[in-house]
């Protein structure tokens, strides 16, 4: 098979990017690859219960984004969420012992792969009720413009999601108050296992704002660079006080809707020609091997320090011991039981 070349649009754009920064991208885009690769073998092997979404092949879109953003930002997101955890800079240890449901995860073992979060890293969890992230994404943005902080949100959801009425609702309240929120909608082409073709009449999402006076646009989510420039123009939009911006980026999942789903609605030949075309590391690869930025040899010294670290993430996940039982009674809430007279 003749080598990868990136699209025309993508060599354009990468010229005047530094070397530095594309081997950012490709560094963050095959941690989260390798990430998710190990956390499949993780599944398959018993050690991951529960439910497990990957994120293999969108790694473009939060890595893109994530460079457009600043320290204190904030992010919200779907169950699909070890990629936008990876790119934000939690550790992979904390994350993978979390899968594993261990105590040295991120929420003590107790939320798995759909439910941690970090408060350091102003990330606020992945969220397992469709669309149910996207008010509490316009709540982190009101809290900021209460605050005056001249922060920004990141809410993060599905195409599936995107037909939710709380969506919509959100939509007229976030454009009603001028909240400083990016609602970022990962098109991945197939809400669970519909196509939006079949399930979507309206030939694109990021339009629907229209109806509420809020901007946005549609962003080609395999090439990271044009990710990270369409989230600065988000953010720039965000923080001059002109409200919420939409971002529709089209992207693709390589893997079936969960670990369980073997995604028989789509054909090989139909995700081998993404692998093969479009894939989102394999473009930043070429530009740094035909830019001269860098050689075989220096890119898989990378991919073997990334999965040495994924490695390791792993080991320490299973070296973690399972919470204690007293756990069960930490983290909720609870009322006291009214006093007898």
């Amino acid at each position: 098979m003749p080598p990868k070349k990136p699209d025309t649009n993508s060599q354009k754009r990468g010229a005047n990017v530094s070397a530095e920064e594309l081997l950012g991208h490709y560094r963050e885009m095959l941690m989260i690859r390798r990430f998710e690769e190990k956390a499949g073998q993780l599944y398959g092997m018993g050690l991951i219960g529960g439910f497990c979404h990957l994120y293999i092949g969108q790694e473009a879109v939060v890595v893109g984004l994530e460079a457009a953003a600043s320290e204190g930002d904030k992010r919200v997101t779907s169950y699909r969420d070890h990629g936008h955890m990876l790119a934000c800079g939690m550790d992979p240890k904390g994350i993978m012992a979390e899968l594993t449901g261990r105590e040295g995860g991120f929420s003590k073992g107790k939320g798995g792969s759909m439910h941690m979060f970090s408060k350091e890293k102003h990330f606020y969890g992945g969220h397992g009720i469709v669309a149910a992230q996207v008010p509490l994404g316009a709540g982190l943005a009101f809290a900021d413009k209460y605050l005056g902080n001249d922060r920004v949100t990141f809410a993060y959801f599905g195409d599936g999601a995107a037909n939710q009425g709380q969506v919509y609702e959100t939509y007229n309240m976030a454009e009603l108050w001028d909240l400083p929120v990016i609602f970022v909608i990962e098109n991945n082409q197939y809400a669970m296992g519909t196509s939006v073709q079949r399930s979507t009449k309206s030939p694109s999402l990021w339009e629907r704002g229209a109806a509420y006076g809020i901007p946005g646009e549609e962003v080609d989510g395999m090439d990271v660079l044009a990710v990270k420039a369409a989230g600065e123009k988000a953010v720039a939009h965000c923080r001059a006080g002109k409200g919420p911006y939409i971002l529709e980026v089209k992207t693709y999942r390589y893997r079936g809707h969960s670990m369980s789903d073997p995604a028989k609605y789509r054909t090989r030949e139909e995700v081998q020609k993404m692998r093969d075309e479009r894939d989102p590391i394999e473009q930043i690869r070429e530009m740094l091997l035909t830019g001269k930025h860098a050689t075989e040899d220096d890119l898989k010294a990378i991919d073997k320090d990334i999965k040495a670290i994924v490695n390791e993430a792993a080991e320490f996940s299973k070296e973690s011991p399972e919470p204690a039982l007293e756990e069960l009674w930490t983290d909720i809430y609870a009322t006291e039981a009214p006093q007898e007279a």
